[in-house]
């Protein structure tokens, strides 16, 4: 399985396996990481999973599609250039080792 890290806006790390085809929002619901609400559920609908991609990470990504690229723009925090919401992106074997950064608030 693919490994994920969370980054809480304190510094701490946190890596989770997650499997193929779930997104990383479900990764982090499933294990309990704080700091993503996702209230939508992962319909691309609230950007309360909203997470900043590690520049170190962020070339394994397709861009993101019209829909999620307007609700970007709409998070509690500021959107960055490697803002991306987590309920968009799919794990696949090409993501092992994605690094994302937790804002500091979603709604």
């Amino acid at each position: 399985m693919p490994e994920i890290t969370y980054v809480a806006v304190d510094g701490t790390a946190r890596s989770i396996d997650v499997p193929v085809g779930t997104t990383v929002m479900r990764g982090a619901v499933f294990n309990d990481i704080d700091g993503i609400v996702a209230q939508c559920a992962g319909n691309a609908q609230c950007a309360t999973c909203h997470v900043y991609v590690d520049d170190t990470t962020i070339d394994r990504l397709d861009p993101a599609l019209p829909d999620e690229d307007d609700l970007l723009d709409f998070t509690a925090c500021p959107r960055r250039p490697g803002s991306r919401l987590s309920c968009q992106l799919t794990v696949t074997a090409a993501l092992d080792g994605l690094i994302v950064h937790l804002p500091e608030r979603q709604k």
